[in-house]
């Protein structure tokens, strides 16, 4: 054998143990060997996730219990605020982001996301004593809406449409309500599930623009990083989810929160 010949065996054999980490990744396997999987999720988000004397409670919760047990790992529930999430998840601080995220082409492009878990469409919520009724009504007011959300962007985008729209964002949208109670803003606009719950909850202060929502369908969904080494994670997840579906836990959980129960895609919308 030549030098150059064993030259080039070593650096095959030195590539092939650099590849083989990468090649053997499995967050699935990494998740049933650990027989946990970390979350991530604002637990000031009713009804999918809230603190309730200290215990955390809501739709998500629900969900992911149901699913961690067709998985076979103990479920991790961290309280993170929202800006934080996809950040950390990027950088592995935890396994999955278990708060409700809108599906976008954008966010599609970064991040894996599991099958719907919820209708997500843009909806807005006023105080119950305004005499607005549409949305169109906002023109020139000031709405509140959660920071760094597809809401967000969807207000904004509302707004010049309607030629514009002072928009307040907060950390968290417990905060937003709180200050549409009292009068510091003219509305509040929100996933469609979460205002109807609150209106449910508190119909003394809160009331439902008709109609309420304003945009195209969205929907919310757990997300994963991206890569081939999440890929049988998600799918672990997406066959939980199916099951539930068909067996009817996921209908009893809606009904359970939501007070409805919404037919949910069978695949990750792409658009």
């Amino acid at each position: 054998m030549t030098f150059q010949t064993s030259l080039r065996a070593a650096l095959l054999g030195l590539a092939a143990m650099a590849a083989a980490p990468a090649a053997m990744a499995d967050q699935l396997a990494d998740v049933k060997a650990a027989g946990k999987i970390v979350t991530a999720t604002d637990m000031h988000y009713a009804p999918f996730d809230m603190l309730t004397n200290g215990t955390y409670e809501g739709m998500t919760k629900d969900l992911f219990d149901e699913v961690s047990k067709e998985i076979g790992a103990e479920p991790v529930y961290q309280d993170i605020p929202w800006t934080a999430e996809l950040p950390g998840l990027e950088v592995k601080k935890f396994d999955i982001v278990i708060a409700p995220v809108t599906i976008t082409p954008e966010r599609l492009e970064r991040y894996t996301f599991t099958l719907p878990i919820a209708d997500a469409t843009v909806a807005l919520v006023k105080s119950a004593n305004s005499d607005m009724k549409e949305p169109k009504d906002i023109a020139g007011k000031t709405v509140g809406v959660q920071q760094g959300t597809a809401q967000f962007r969807a207000l904004e985008a509302f707004g010049k449409e309607l030629g514009g729209v002072t928009i307040k964002e907060y950390g968290t949208t417990d905060e937003a309500y709180a200050d549409l109670a009292t009068g510091r803003l003219d509305a509040v606009a929100g996933s469609l599930p979460n205002l109807t719950y609150l209106v449910k909850n508190r119909p003394e202060s809160f009331a439902m623009f008709e109609p309420a929502n304003f945009g195209p369908p969205t929907y919310f969904a757990w997300v994963l990083r991206k890569g081939d080494d999440s890929a049988s994670f998600a799918t672990a997840i997406n066959d939980a989810l199916l099951k539930m579906t068909d067996d009817g836990r996921v209908k009893a959980i809606q009904e359970k929160w939501l007070g409805a129960y919404t037919e949910l895609p069978r695949e990750v919308p792409t658009n």
